[in-house]
């Protein structure tokens, strides 16, 4: 199969990594902006002519369109946010398949008919976060008869001996990303009762909680995100559903310091005026921030995904827990959030050009993924998933 792969940053590499080391994949055409340091990385690698590099200005829709009029078989999209609607629209005018690893947009929920028509799937949401962990909720919540409890959990985090700043963080995607996190509302359920979180209260304490993760120790959890709008996916009885929360993990600390710095009002969406020039707050935090919290050359990061449900099955009650710990490769030097990202995406487009998932129009890893054959792929590729099912009192 040919695979068009869009963007090439930290988790594209993992993507072109994958696709180049595959079997199944004849071609690769990979586009970039950057292109000069797209050529010399894949020279680096040696990846040969198995790969084609291109420049890529996506904001310029010619280039997509001479792109996609050579019929890839599948494209993957892992371009910036703000072009995810114009890609997913060529990609079915074009009538090619996609993958991306960002949420669903309404423009995408739309195309959802004339991909079906078109007899073209549109997978998004297909990395780790949202990705394996929608996965991990579908076969959690299937194995059991009725569910009373989901917590859904993500990390991606320094090893503890580089954890060795104040914030006990350090960048595994963009730092600017990572403040746009921390500026959402989140909402989640709690004994039975709907519950919205401001952004500005998502680090207060009475909104942490912490958890044990088995040889990693104590993290502590924060709200993130909508965990309300999944519930609406699976097959469950709403009103038996106590509690339901979307959570990212970090070492303990972390959340106290970033109090503060909302309580200073850092992280506000309105521009502050310096000498008659508005900045923006968070890309300056960004811009001061993130080169100082790069993971060094022999540091390795934590990426992690936990789905915890509670429930009954056949008359007990019962809590299965299905769980992802990976950590960069020292020798490829991807990092573990690159991998469990790009590697999937990558799995994604291959299931697809190989017949493997069944269906069209948009899908959703919740229901339309095979949860024994992506984590057969991802134990290929030194990615484990582990599961248990415990009887409670």
């Amino acid at each position: 199969m040919e695979i068009l792969l869009l963007g090439v940053g930290m988790q594209g590499k993992a993507a072109l990594h994958d696709l180049v080391n595959s079997k199944e994949v004849i071609r690769v055409k990979a586009a970039d902006q950057d292109v000069a340091a797209l050529k010399a990385h894949v020279e680096d690698r040696h990846y040969g002519s198995k790969v084609q590099c291109e420049y890529l200005d996506a904001s310029n829709p010619e280039q997509i369109e001479a792109l996609f009029s050579e019929n890839p078989d599948v494209i993957i999209d892992l371009l910036p946010i703000p072009f995810i609607d114009s890609v997913a629209s060529a990609a079915v005018k074009h009538g090619i398949h996609l993958v991306n690893t960002l949420y669903t947009t309404p423009k995408i929920k739309e195309l959802a008919n004339e991909a079906r028509a078109n007899n073209i799937i549109i997978l998004p949401e297909f990395g780790l976060d949202p990705g394996i962990d929608l996965v991990l909720l579908g076969e959690a919540v299937r194995n059991l008869d009725r569910i009373e409890e989901i917590m859904s959990y993500g990390a991606g985090i320094p090893e503890p001996e580089a954890a060795n700043n104040p914030i006990k963080y350090k960048v595994t995607w963009t730092f600017d990303g990572v403040l746009q996190a921390y500026s959402r509302d989140s909402h989640i359920l709690f004994d039975g009762k709907s519950v919205k979180i401001k952004a500005a209260e998502m680090f207060s304490p009475e909104n942490i909680h912490h958890i044990e993760i088995e040889g990693l120790g104590k993290l502590e959890a924060y709200p993130n995100g909508d965990a309300l709008k999944y519930t609406n996916m699976l097959d469950i009885d709403r009103s038996e559903l106590q509690n339901t929360g979307r959570f990212s993990l970090r070492w303990p600390g972390h959340c106290a310091f970033w109090k503060k710095i909302v309580d200073l009002h850092l992280l506000d969406d309105e521009p502050v005026y310096v000498d008659g020039k508005a900045v923006d707050r968070k890309r300056f935090l960004a811009a001061v921030i993130e080169p100082h919290i790069q993971l060094g050359a022999k540091e390795r990061d934590i990426a992690l995904v936990r789905i915890e449900v509670k429930g009954e099955r056949a008359g007990e009650n019962v809590r299965a827990v299905y769980q992802m710990i990976d950590r960069r490769d020292l020798k490829t030097g991807l990092t573990g959030m690159s991998r469990t990202v790009g590697y999937t995406a990558s799995i994604g487009a291959q299931m697809i050009g190989k017949g493997k998932i069944t269906g069209c129009g948009v899908l959703s890893p919740i229901k339309d993924i095979p949860y024994e054959l992506l984590v057969q792929e991802l134990r290929k590729r030194g990615i484990r998933i582990t599961s248990e099912l415990t009887t409670l009192e």
